[in-house]
């Protein structure tokens, strides 16, 4: 039975993916860790996830996201990204700018060409890195709580 959940795409067929394509499975990726990134912070109520997945996902909380992230990015993740910035998306909602669905999509696309390579780990590094849970960010917080 072929496992739907650990997709590996080969190289060849990453290249030649649409980018529209690569950014819808981003949107799914990006949204799954943000849930579980929210329950695991043990929101109260269903209405409260709601709300809070909502404002993580939308365009201009994933522009932020995601130029967080460019400083590290390797060079084949920065022209996934380049990819995903100049992607000719047609609708732009309305709450957000050309400019922060630009890099919404850019997002997106890293995600999802991330996830069907099977690199789960280097997901889990760049959404710490969006989240403020980075290694250098722990040590600096515990600088900080002894001073």
């Amino acid at each position: 039975m072929k496992d739907y959940f650990t997709l590996n795409i080969s190289s060849t067929q990453l290249n030649n993916m649409n980018i529209l394509a690569l950014a819808h499975m981003g949107d799914g990726v990006y949204e799954v860790l943000c849930r579980g990134w929210l329950c695991s912070h043990e929101l109260e109520t269903i209405g409260n996830l709601h709300r809070a997945t909502v404002n993580m996902v939308k365009a201009p909380a994933q522009a932020a996201a995601m130029k967080r992230l460019v400083p590290f990015l390797t060079e084949r993740e920065a022209a996934v990204f380049r990819r995903g910035r100049n992607a000719n998306v047609h609708q732009i909602p309305k709450n957000a700018t050309r400019g922060e669905y630009a890099h919404a999509t850019a997002l997106e696309a890293l995600f999802g060409w991330l996830y069907l390579q099977g690199e789960k780990d280097r997901i889990n590094q760049l959404f710490a890195v969006i989240m403020g849970e980075t290694e250098d960010n722990q040590q600096q917080e515990g600088t900080d709580d002894a001073t």
